[in-house]
């Protein structure tokens, strides 16, 4: 028996994406994949997402009045991230529609997109990453990756680099996420797997990594001075976490590899689409020419390393914290990560091509970065209106309303301090759906539970890493996610009619099976006792 088979995420059952058909043994769906067909294809349904944001501004300014009518106010305790003071606030909802919301929105738009911060880092990271790509860098290094990694481990390899990317702040998803699609491709397998997995390591695991980065002493900071309130003489360290997040990357790579390889390839089928290709013969070694541009990337990618190494690791050294010291957190260096992210991909790449050969002159590096910018075109546009949408919809203050209501209700449920943890990770998994950022939501949430769940004897640092597990994993399908339209944009190159609903029926299975297993951890963890950290 045989089925038809199409790529980019063929599935069989009639389900096609760009029309190119093959002959292969019939797969028969379980329900599970039929559920996420369902998902795929009413989210592929919906209007474009430019369309869908200006529709959900619309249902913003009509809620944000009815609320404002009403009354809706809140009053809580949060931190101030820059002063460290626990500060009583009164929260009401603001209209859209009074004279104050007209002029804010009338006036705000261009600031609004100004400081939409991910609009900056994707486009001064492409001007590198463009020249890279432009000059073949990235294929030769997929190519080098293939030959030298097993095929099996292929999936755990760059599921776990995902995760771990999180220590270059944004760099996961405009640099590792299309190469793993990329390097899907290479191996014969489906490109939107590699991609998927990536994503998934990359968002849905990223408040965790096996060393500390900048979001661990944000987060620290707002823990100890929600502790402060109840014990002033008390304090966690910046490692509090530490074993924990260790654990959780080790387990978690292995989940969403397992998730790769079990549901949602089995689910894409075999791609037969632009690019297809069966798996690679290892015989086949690197070309002299790449051979030759990977020398000479590898010399400029220890030169520029050695140039930031001076600016950054001397005492006093001007990417230094100049206060502190510090290079990690709030420090020059780590601010402007994104800016070393791409001086080394301009520089290696820049070198690959003259290696290689496929980089000529100083007007071919130029012409790769303007390539880049224009094909960010579409993205950009959307990013508009996404960050109009962030800008009125904080205005209204809705989220922060719906947050100090929802933990309110959860303080005051009567429940064991197990219970009220998983309570806690379940409270702040449906409010990253509408507030995604790891920082605004932890400076109202600490204030109430870390002293509540240490008034039930349980460890501060328990509560952290509960709000670690809550706050990751949504981010791989909620649209607010300032990179999600960039996901979607990266499916398409692989299947023209990838939307929405591709993506999030790609991501469903990870995000629920990685809430379980995480919150299991976390409530063995808790059971027996162990370390969270040092």
């Amino acid at each position: 028996m045989t089925r038809r088979t199409v790529s980019a995420g063929a599935h069989g059952g009639g389900h096609t994406h760009n029309g190119v058909v093959a002959e292969e043994p019939a797969h028969t769906k379980t329900t599970v994949e039929r559920m996420l067909d369902v998902v795929e294809r009413v989210g592929n349904k919906v209007p474009h997402p430019v369309v869908i944001f200006v529709m959900l501004i619309g249902i913003v300014i009509l809620l944000s009045h009815i609320f404002y009518l009403v009354g809706a106010s809140a009053t809580y305790q949060a931190i101030n991230p820059e002063t460290h003071e626990v500060e009583e606030l009164t929260t009401s909802a603001q209209s859209l529609l009074t004279a104050d919301g007209f002029r804010f929105m009338y006036t705000s738009i261009v600031q609004n997109f100004m400081d939409f911060n991910a609009v900056g880092v994707i486009i001064v990271a492409m001007l590198g990453v463009g020249v890279a790509e432009e000059a073949g860098l990235i294929r030769a290094l997929i190519h080098k990756l293939v030959l030298v990694a097993p095929r099996k481990a292929m999936t755990y390899i760059l599921v776990f680099i995902g995760i771990v990317s999180s220590i270059a702040a944004d760099a996961g998803y405009l640099v590792l996420i299309p190469l793993a699609a990329a390097a899907f491709l290479t191996l014969g397998r489906h490109p939107l797997a590699g991609l998927a997995a990536s994503f998934a390591g990359v968002a849905a695991v990223f408040s965790v990594n096996i060393l500390i980065k900048p979001l661990d002493g944000i987060l620290t900071g707002i823990t100890n001075d929600a502790i402060h309130i109840l014990d002033p003489s008390r304090s966690i360290d910046l490692t509090a976490n530490f074993w924990f997040s260790v654990a959780s990357v080790v387990l978690l790579t292995f989940v969403v590899a397992f998730i790769t390889e079990r549901v949602v390839e089995p689910r894409l089928g075999a791609y037969t689409g632009e690019g297809a290709q069966p798996a690679p013969d290892k015989s086949e070694g690197m070309t002299p020419e790449e051979s030759r541009g990977l020398k000479f990337a590898t010399w400029s990618l220890l030169g520029v390393i050695a140039i930031f190494a001076l600016l950054t690791l001397p005492s006093g050294a001007p990417l230094r914290n100049p206060e502190s010291g510090s290079i990690v957190g709030d420090s020059p260096f780590m601010n402007g990560l994104i800016v070393f992210i791409t001086l080394l991909f301009l520089g290696v790449g820049w070198a690959y091509g003259i290696g290689a050969g496929t980089i000529k002159s100083t007007v071919d590096v130029v012409t790769a970065m303007e390539k880049a910018i224009r094909g960010l075109a579409g993205l950009i546009f959307l990013l508009f209106v996404i960050s109009q949408f962030l800008a009125f919809f904080t205005y209204t203050n809705m989220a922060t309303l719906a947050a100090v209501h929802m933990g309110d209700a959860l303080e005051n449920a009567g429940l064991s301090p197990l219970t009220l943890l998983i309570g806690f990770v379940l409270v702040v998994v449906i409010l990253d759906l509408i507030m995604t950022g790891a920082i605004p939501k932890w400076a109202i949430f600490a204030p109430v539970f870390v002293p509540l769940l240490m008034r039930l004897n349980m460890d501060p640092a328990a509560v952290l890493a509960a709000y670690r597990v809550g706050d990751s994993p949504v981010n791989a399908i909620s649209p607010l996610n300032a990179y999600f339209a960039l996901i979607v944009s990266f499916a398409q190159k692989y299947d023209p009619k990838a939307g929405v609903g591709t993506v999030i029926a790609l991501m469903l299975p990870y995000v629920i099976v990685l809430l379980i297993v995480w919150t299991a951890l976390l409530a063995i963890w808790h059971l027996l006792g162990i370390p969270w950290g040092f």
